[in-house]
């Protein structure tokens, strides 16, 4: 059984989360810029299906990308280089995570219901999640969002409308996290996808003690601006 969060109720602690499924660890409460940002400083985000009640996870393992360890393909370095795509930040953070929402292939659904791109949209506004977008002839062509707190960045979602469009953006961000000081980007659920990119699972313990030496750390709080020479840009051949 879980707790069944009340009003104000403080979430339990992270090590009573269920093994099965892996990391569920509360019901209930709300999505308020309040609760959710006492949630992830202390590594928990909410996770939960159309129909369903709020479902608050913190999994064991988590997978965490190290902005150092970021790895850029051959493939991928050659199109950041090129002169083709516009990268913008925080200016369509509505149509970001709507474009997250879509299903997938093989989904039937999404877990980016209503309800949270609301809560995030309240969060955006408040100056604590943000949308790192890729444009490429006036059309927004991949971005990823996410939540950012004191010197760590949790990754939510990214979509692509053109091969690696999401790549570009994360690439920018990574690159930019970097120059900033931060220290980790939570990617949540250990996949091969990520794991390509240069994540790893690590125990919760030690993903635990990271966030509460970077989420005690001043912030970036309210419009990004991305710097313009993250990536040397030359035209084409």
């Amino acid at each position: 059984m879980i707790p069944w969060l009340v009003g104000t109720a403080p979430f339990p602690p992270v090590d009573t989360a269920l093994r099965e499924p892996d990391g569920l660890l509360a019901a209930g409460g709300d999505l308020s810029v309040d609760r959710l940002l006492d949630a992830y400083r202390h590594g928990i985000f909410p996770w939960f299906g159309p129909g369903e009640p709020i479902l608050w996870w913190s999994p064991d393992p988590r997978m965490v990308l190290l902005p150092e360890q970021f790895k850029i393909s051959r493939s991928l370095s050659k199109k950041l280089k090129r002169p083709d795509y516009e990268i913008r930040v925080d200016t369509a953070f509505a149509e970001v995570m709507r474009l997250c929402a879509q299903p997938r292939e093989g989904q039937a659904g999404t877990w980016i219901v209503p309800a949270m791109q609301a809560a995030y949209g309240r969060l955006h506004a408040a100056g604590h999640a943000h949308s790192v977008e890729a444009w490429q002839g006036g059309k927004l062509v991949g971005g990823l969002y996410g939540v950012a707190l004191g010197q760590a960045f949790f990754g939510e979602s990214m979509f692509s409308r053109i091969s690696d469009g999401s790549k570009l953006a994360l690439a920018h961000l990574v690159r930019q996290l970097q120059r900033w000081g931060f220290g980790l980007i939570d990617c949540q659920m250990v996949t091969a996808h990520l794991t390509s990119l240069g994540a790893r699972p690590v125990p919760r313990g030690e993903f635990q003690a990271r966030l509460n030496t970077l989420a005690a750390r001043p912030g970036r709080i309210g419009q990004w601006d991305f710097d313009h020479d993250l990536f040397a840009r030359t035209a084409h051949p």
